[in-house]
């Protein structure tokens, strides 16, 4: 049964939705890429980042669009990063949470790759596969983070984490809807007191800390996620397994919805593991939600 909105609900919608009229004026007109990612739902997210604030929002956007016009990420193609994701350090999961949300699964153990560049581009083409992913009217994601067999020595440098964290804080606002870090040794809690230091105190609220056998971390995991799809290794009923080539053809299949969606012109690009995107049927790109950055 749908839930009546009251009067002040009501104000505030129409509030917002004058505050996105006042952040497209004062972008002013755009064409090509910059007017499809700047949707209204884009608009939002960016206003939300900023408290709403019109100037504010206006700044985030304008370097955003500058960010992409020059790093490009919906032109990434797996072919590209196929090699970091070898191990299954970073893929997407074939499951959503309770609230439909796509989850990207994480396993810094995992970690095959000491080029800040290639994780980074790893990473990026991953968030944008990802909202490519989004069901209709949804904004956010999941993160699913393993730390099972961690160490030091799997680590990513400060400088990369720092670079990672400013790229999803001021290119990907509010496309995070919680983090779940399971089972972090307590080493871990020295390096993640450094990082909190860069994040965003919205952002670092969204952080869990879950551990197994602990009733608190279950029932929190089981309000977000079925346990049939959640995987063992998160405390769930579910198998986790990573089959790069499986995992491969399915990214070059969404490469093909990727350029339908930008519009961009179909390229020819070398195939990773046997598949191209030429070797898949294009698919209608009908769920991406303003593709992000």
């Amino acid at each position: 049964m749908f839930k009546r909105r009251n009067a002040h609900q009501l104000e505030d919608d129409s509030h917002k939705d004058n505050k996105v009229s006042e952040l497209k004026t004062a972008i002013g007109p755009l064409s090509g890429h910059s007017l499809v990612f700047c949707s209204d739902a884009s608009l939002r997210r960016y206003l939300d980042a900023r408290n709403w604030n019109v100037e504010k929002a206006k700044k985030m956007i304008e370097e955003t669009l500058k960010w992409r016009s020059t790093y490009k990420p919906q032109e990434i193609r797996w072919n590209q990063v196929a090699h970091e994701g070898e191990t299954g350090k970073v893929s997407r999961a074939s499951f959503h949470d309770r609230q439909g949300r796509v989850v990207l699964i994480m396993r810094p153990a995992l970690q095959n790759s000491t080029s800040p560049e290639g994780n980074i581009k790893h990473l990026v083409y991953l968030l944008e596969n990802a909202i490519l992913n989004l069901p209709k009217g949804q904004e956010q994601m999941s993160w699913l983070i393993d730390f099972t067999g961690w160490s030091m020595a799997a680590n990513v440098p400060m400088k990369t984490t720092r670079e990672i964290v400013y790229i999803l804080q001021n290119h990907y606002p509010e496309r995070l809807g919680i983090a779940f870090l399971y089972n972090p040794p307590r080493l871990f809690q020295a390096v993640y007191r450094a990082v909190k230091y860069f994040l965003d105190p919205r952002t670092a609220q969204k952080v869990k800390f879950v551990y197994p056998k602990d009733k608190a971390s279950d029932e929190l995991m089981t309000s977000h996620f079925d346990v049939e799809n959640l995987p063992k290794e998160f405390g769930g009923e579910a198998t986790l397994e990573y089959n790069h080539e499986d995992f491969s053809r399915q990214m070059c299949e969404d490469d093909v919805k990727t350029e339908k969606y930008w519009g961009l012109e179909e390229k020819h690009y070398p195939k990773p593991n046997g598949f191209s995107p030429s070797d898949v049927v294009p698919e209608p790109a009908t769920s991406i939600a303003s593709a992000a950055s």
